[in-house]
């Protein structure tokens, strides 16, 4: 059935038109960008202060093998299992040495625990015969190691070694990198590279620890909690 309006034709469906979306706000730019860049990392600085690396570890290899076993996997998990890894194998030499099966069963809950028993025994071994089995202070020695990305060198580089060579880009660090607009890169090497220019270089650890803090306990990947978000006046992505 179709009535007629004025010079136009209306056909009626029964059907209510969707909602339209809310336009995106525009990609801010250089001072500007920078200006949203650093008063989202003043806030998250005040509402954790105490923002830290949640992986448990004792020395710079604890950490590289626990960064290692974090992948697709929560870091209380991997706090469950390192204990009883470093209990048995406490240093490079021993977990180079030990059977590649026992490996895996103690680290099985982890996930995908044959391919990372492979990567932390193949960091072990590398250690061992090119290192003096101590982990290097570098991020080129770093990233040629078995199981060991640009990620986890700038975990522990950050965390381990107290040096600022590059900012982690996780899963929450690449989600809210989007959702507050401060790139529109999705790879994670971009991402870093698209960040680095935006946040003093003495911050870049810290940066890392706020955001994924804020992934963790706000802006979840489902069902981010917007209403008490700290920065939901000045998120982009925020809609009420």
């Amino acid at each position: 059935m179709t009535r007629v309006a004025g010079k136009k034709a209306v056909r009626k469906t029964g059907k209510t038109a969707a909602p339209k979306r809310p336009r995106r706000a525009p990609m801010r730019r250089g001072t500007a960008l920078r200006e949203h860049a650093a008063e989202i990392q003043r806030r998250l600085t005040a509402e954790y202060p105490d923002a830290h690396c949640e992986l448990d570890y004792r020395n710079p290899f604890e950490l590289a093998v626990a960064t290692v076993l974090s992948a697709q996997c929560t870091d209380k998990r991997v706090n469950m299992v390192t204990p009883v890894l470093f209990a048995r194998w406490p240093d490079p030499a021993s977990l180079a040495a030990a059977p590649l099966e026992e490996i895996e069963e103690v680290i099985k809950s982890t996930g995908f625990f044959r391919n990372k028993a492979k990567s932390i025994q193949g960091l072990a071994r590398m250690l061992v015969a090119e290192h003096g089995g101590v982990l290097p202070r570098t991020m080129d020695e770093l990233v040629v190691l078995p199981g060991i990305g640009r990620k986890t060198a700038n975990v522990v580089l950050g965390n381990a070694f107290g040096l600022n060579e590059g900012i982690v880009v996780d899963t929450h660090v690449a989600r809210l990198s989007l959702r507050f607009m401060l790139t529109r890169e999705t790879d994670a090497v971009r991402i870093e590279k698209a960040l680095i220019p935006l946040f003093a270089r003495e911050s870049w650890a810290q940066l890392s620890h706020l955001m994924i803090w804020h992934g963790r306990r706000t802006c979840d990947a489902r069902k981010p909690r917007c209403n008490a978000c700290v920065l939901a006046d000045i998120c982009p992505s925020y809609h009420p």
